[in-house]
């Protein structure tokens, strides 16, 4: 069952907790945060899991449905959190979640999800296997099931 006899690792080994502050450079006329700022950070936060559960150089697949909920404000404090949720031969998916923190109210807000495909790289530049992803919790569980379905409906979309 292993991929090439890689050791499995769990999801909790390689979760990302990333931390922004939102400076002036990072916002618009509006004083909210430009999408593609957001969107670079969820890619810097999912890269650094793949890399650590592939222990490999990682490349960015693709970004499934990312989903701003809520602006972000000039002066905010910016949380991600990345986990693997899914994995296969020498492919990941990882899930950012991005929560905004009024640093002044300490009010917290759900405003961005998104899902990130990455492949695993060998030192040629290949793709290459991956561990298999150890689940222990029953969210675990859902992820890997929910994330399952999002790849089968990728690969069914490119095949048409």
């Amino acid at each position: 069952m292993g991929h090439h006899n890689l050791k499995s690792k769990p999801v909790s080994s390689s979760q990302v907790v990333m931390t922004q502050l939102v400076l002036p450079t990072h916002t618009n006329s509006l004083d909210t945060v430009f999408g593609g700022t957001v969107m670079s950070w969820i890619d810097i936060a999912a890269a650094i899991a793949a890399q650590r559960h592939s222990s490999k150089a990682v490349v960015t697949a693709s970004m499934d449905q990312l989903n701003f909920i809520a602006p972000i404000k000039k002066g905010w404090v910016v949380n991600l959190k990345a986990s693997v949720n899914f994995v296969s031969r020498t492919s990941m998916e990882v899930g950012v979640k991005v929560e905004a923190e009024n640093p002044l109210t300490s009010e917290l807000f759900h405003t961005a999800s998104a899902y990130m495909t990455f492949v695993a790289l060998d030192g040629n530049g290949r793709p290459t296997s991956v561990p298999e992803l150890e689940l222990v919790t029953d969210e675990e569980k859902r992820r890997y099931a929910a994330a399952k379905k999002r790849r089968e409906h990728r690969l069914a979309n490119r095949n048409t």
